[in-house]
């Protein structure tokens, strides 16, 4: 488990090897014909997780962010980040060689246009981009003078020589005990909808829905329990899953049989031509249906209908049972994370604490639940200046003591009940007067957004400005979203719902979405204070029409050490306060060590 948090995919060794690399690449592009290429990080289904053997951005460049995407020409090269990576990504590449550059300050397709040489032949690989990105990529190239041309097999391929192999996990069945509904209820909402949408099948190319759709869980990719592979469901007949049957588990294969044929992935062209041929109108996922699948259709004579997949918002909608077992998950990790504060306000004082200690620590903890699956993604550990790089990821090079001053750690858990997203900032010794001020204002905006009330339709971008108030108003502000979806023993960033200047879709009733405002000074430390929040009917007096609010899944405390409680207002002291009497309420019963509940007391005395 830890050899994947602590060492780097290719840091230190890409990094230093990125021209080499590079230069393999541009030789392999000469090759073909071609005067560049657009390498993303991401795989056929765009997750923000993948297999090994779709790390090509990380291995070509050394950057191993979850988001990114590099463009190498002849004689320069890009690397586009979002705000989450300003910081890490220049210290994980060759400067020489490849030019970092903040997506806020110009999008790739923007340097396309600038940059491509006139008659040039940009090459892109279809499987690993969206229609919509590609249709900006082509107008990029045309616009320069140039031509984007799809490739015939990946050429980052064909220079990685020790890439590999594609993943072959076991595929479990998910039960309805947990899943709170069948797989059979499930295809017979989602052929409703496709019958009003007008359309004669959905190619289903998001794994995470192909999970829940169906009721499996796998282990294709790190920290999240997927099978990667391909459905269809047409309007009437039967469904088809495109995995390899040997991963399937008998009782897999026994719960798949009523409601699936299992066809190999290889047939995964063939089968969507047949589909497609006559005319058929096929939805492709316009989040995740990769260029390559609407071409399929299309030169099969079918109508590639670009649009959502209706499952999407489905599965964000968690259900009676989901929601307990979500409850139920939390309680757990937060007995956890409880054990896991204790511990690190014992031990840390006394120096000789590194990152990885912590990060080694509270996986302990969680495993001692003896529920554990996984962590939900790589734990953020952030000494120091290392917290103020927001996803922060611990290696063996880069592993810092933990002295006195901030520690941020961010971390979550995989149970198959539900799954958990925590981050908490702890004073190590005596806080200075600008920590606490800082650390007031995140948490001043944490409870804007956790107590906020507002009429069904509300989108998350109307809510975001709620976590940020309190910095704006000091000149300050930080460069994330304020927070993401989550699911349910699924992904640990789930959609489409997120509290951000982007969050287009409305929060609905049984939505997990998480609230991590923050505040990251550079060079010297970060804030950040996350709980997980679920979308909630609430009942007002008078109100002329529905309205929704928030309540708080996750239990832990928050350092009461950080907080100035002059810059607290009554209603969000009192909130605290309320907050802090449920953590210990909730949680105290369940911790067996006396010390322990007894740190857990005066962590969430009042103030």
């Amino acid at each position: 488990m830890f050899r994947a948090v602590f060492q780097d995919f290719g840091e230190g060794v890409a990094a230093a090897a990125g021209a080499e690399r590079i230069g393999r690449l541009r030789a392999e592009l000469r090759r073909r014909g071609l005067d560049g290429f657009i390498a993303p990080r991401a795989d056929e289904h765009q997750g923000e997780y993948v297999p090994p053997c779709a790390e090509r951005l990380a291995w070509l460049t050394g950057f191993t962010g979850s988001a990114g995407c590099a463009v190498i020409l002849m004689d320069r090269a890009a690397l586009f980040v979002d705000g989450r990576y300003v910081l890490q990504a220049p210290r994980q590449v060759d400067g020489s060689v490849i030019e970092v550059i903040p997506l806020a300050q110009t999008a790739p397709e923007a340097w396309i246009r600038d940059c491509l040489p006139a008659g040039a032949r940009l090459g892109y690989d279809p499987w690993l981009h969206v229609e919509a990105a590609a249709e900006r990529y082509r107008a990029a190239a045309r616009a320069a003078g140039g031509e984007l041309v799809a490739v015939n097999g990946n050429p980052v391929d064909a220079v990685w020589s020790d890439r590999p192999p594609a993943p072959a996990a076991p595929v479990r069945v998910h039960p309805e005990s947990l899943a709170g509904e069948s797989a059979g209820a499930r295809l017979g909402r989602l052929r409703e909808a496709l019958g009003r949408q007008g359309v004669d099948g959905l190619l289903v190319s998001d794994p995470h829905n192909v999970a829940w759709l169906f009721n499996i869980r796998g282990a294709d990719v790190p920290h999240t329990p997927l099978a990667l592979g391909y459905a269809f469901v047409p309007l009437e007949g039967r469904a088809e899953l495109f995995l390899d049957a040997r991963k399937l588990t008998s009782e897999a294969a026994a719960a798949l049989e009523p409601f699936a044929a299992v066809t190999p992935p290889a047939a995964l062209t063939e089968r969507l031509r047949a589909r497609a041929a006559g005319g058929a109108r096929i939805r492709i996922d316009s989040a995740t249906g990769a260029a390559a699948l609407a071409g399929i259709v299309r030169d099969a004579g079918g109508e590639a209908d670009v649009g959502e997949d209706p499952l999407t918002l489905m599965k964000a909608r968690k259900n009676a049972v989901e929601l307990a077992g979500a409850r139920a998950a939390h309680l757990r990790d937060g007995v956890a994370v409880c054990r896991f504060l204790h511990w690190f306000d014992t031990a840390a004082p006394g120096g000789g604490l590194t990152e990885i200690d912590a990060v080694a620590a509270l996986e302990t903890f969680r495993r001692e639940t003896n529920l554990l699956e996984d962590i939900s993604f790589p734990t953020i550990a952030g000494a120091g200046p290392n917290g103020a790089v927001v996803h922060y990821r611990v290696t063996g090079a880069s592993n810092a003591p933990i002295g006195p001053g901030l520690f941020l750690i961010d971390s979550g858990a995989q149970y198959r009940d539900g799954t958990t997203d925590i981050t908490r900032t702890i004073a190590v010794g005596e806080p200075d007067a600008e920590m606490r001020d800082r650390f007031t204002r995140v948490l001043r905006g944490h409870i804007a957004v956790a107590t906020a009330v507002f009429p069904a339709g509300t989108w998350g971008a109307q809510l975001d400005s709620f976590a940020r108030r309190p910095l704006w108003e000091a000149g300050l502000d930080f460069d994330h979203g304020t927070g993401h979806g989550v699911g349910s023993f699924l992904s640990v960033h789930e959609g489409p719902q997120r509290i951000s200047r982007l969050g287009n879709v409305a929060l609905e009733p049984g939505m997990i979405v998480s609230n991590e405002p923050g505040y990251y000074k550079a060079g010297a430390w970060g804030i950040r204070i996350e709980n997980l929040l679920v979308v909630e009917e609430r009942e007002i007096p008078g109100a002329e029409r529905p309205m929704l609010g928030f309540g708080t899944l996750t239990l832990a405390p928050i350092d009461l050490r950080l907080v100035e409680p002059a810059l607290l207002t009554d209603s969000e002291r009192a909130w605290l306060n309320a907050y802090h009497a449920r953590v210990h309420e909730e949680l105290a019963p369940q911790v067996a060590d006396a010390a322990a509940r007894a740190w857990l007391r005066a962590a969430t005395r009042p103030i």
